[in-house]
């Protein structure tokens, strides 16, 4: 497991500098607007392309869609840094990096979602999720800083090249790992990727735990990312904290889902884990309601710290018991669906929650987003397949 949480923490750094280092080469050589295509563009493929991403994961295996993936951007960014060094390509070749970096994500994604179940017994899952969401903050706390340093040490060039060799540091990690095979009868479908494809969502359908969770990942998504990112700059603006301010709310989450990430993976389990996520949820919910009203910066970094803790360890036992439920053979298309709702559907709630906010203000966007959020909660509470859910012990 430490094989894994040192590859996927160096390719979550790589990701961080090279978002950094793609922004700033963006926006120093165009404008504002052509600099926001250029970092939107890899939604594109990632959305159309993630749910067949999941079925190559599950035919070809996690382990290697994850190394292949890795080694793809590796060379793509050390390509685009040697090329700024010699030359100076255009926002075109950093369009194209960013379409390819796009299409790389919908084979990763659902791949190093499922990769964990067949490294790792079942039992050691929770823990899994818990160094997973661990690796995760430090790619946000160190990466963009780092990036930022090779930006103001060597400029885009240097930055990019960082990024290379972080995703280079991956490979020999997780070609070290020795996944174990699918067991007899688990077996990936073998006919056309549009029947595996329909195989995994009869599958996912017909199940009585990871139907109800892919519902439950769709409504806390759906009522979590407008607030944490169109909401939280206007609430900043609105409030007078300015851009530091919203950098002590963002660490404020950071901290609290670090904190939940560090519990499970010390921990392992969490008992009533169904029950736990249901009223975990709940309480972030109604601290997302509260930082629509906060004035003072201390308590939106309060309870920006509770939502991280809470809506972490409910996000985080929720794709446990996912990992854990779900057979091995269907597990890259299933994660991929997941994915789509987190990656697909809920970034869609930005336009609306900013024009929401401009008709009724923040306190009541961040009422309905909390309603949204408790929503998942109580249905997780009522439905008794996730409300009775356990962990492996």
């Amino acid at each position: 497991m430490l094989r894994w949480a040192g590859a996927y923490t160096a390719s979550t750094l790589g990701d961080s500098v090279y978002h950094l280092a793609l922004a700033w080469a963006a926006v120093s050589g165009g404008t504002p607007g052509q600099a926001g295509l250029v970092m939107a563009v890899a939604a594109v493929p990632r959305a159309l392309l993630l749910l067949g991403g999941g079925v190559v994961a599950d035919r070809l295996g996690p382990h290697r869609v994850v190394i292949g993936s890795d080694a793809v951007r590796c060379v793509v960014v050390l390509g685009l840094a040697a090329a700024l060094l010699v030359a100076s390509p255009g926002l075109w070749a950093l369009a194209a990096v960013a379409l390819v970096f796009g299409a790389v994500d919908a084979l990763f994604l659902p791949a190093v979602g499922a990769l964990p179940a067949r490294i790792a017994a079942h039992d050691q899952l929770a823990r899994v999720q818990g160094m997973r969401g661990l690796a995760q903050r430090l790619g946000a706390v160190v990466g963009a800083p780092l990036g930022g340093l090779a930006v103001a040490v060597g400029g885009p060039a240097t930055a990019f090249g960082l990024a290379g060799l972080l995703f280079a540091l991956s490979l020999p990690l997780l070609c070290a790992l020795r996944p174990r095979a699918l067991p007899a009868g688990h077996r990936p479908g073998t006919g056309t990727a549009l029947g595996d494809l329909a195989a995994g969502l009869r599958y996912l359908r017909g199940h009585r735990l990871l139907g109800p969770l892919m519902v439950i990942v769709l409504l806390s998504d759906l009522g979590f990312v407008g607030p944490l990112n169109v909401g939280l700059a206007v609430l900043a603006e609105q409030r007078g904290w300015g851009a530091s301010g919203i950098g002590w709310v963002l660490a404020g989450f950071g901290t609290g889902a670090g904190a939940a990430s560090l519990v499970l993976t010390v921990r392992g389990r969490v008992p009533r884990a169904g029950l736990v996520s249901g009223w975990t949820m709940l309480l972030g919910a109604a601290s997302i309601a509260a930082l629509g009203h906060a004035a003072p910066l201390p308590a939106a970094v309060a309870l920006a710290l509770a939502i991280g803790l809470f809506a972490g360890l409910s996000g985080a036992l929720c794709t446990a018991l996912l990992q854990t439920a779900c057979d091995p053979a269907y597990l890259g298309r299933v994660t991929a669906v997941a994915g789509l709702c987190s990656l697909g559907l809920a970034p869609l709630t930005f336009p609306l929650t900013g024009a929401a906010i401009g008709l009724w203000g923040l306190g009541p966007v961040y009422g309905v987003s909390a309603a949204v959020c408790a929503l998942s909660g109580v249905y997780g509470l009522l439905v008794t397949s996730v409300r009775e859910a356990e962990l492996p012990g």
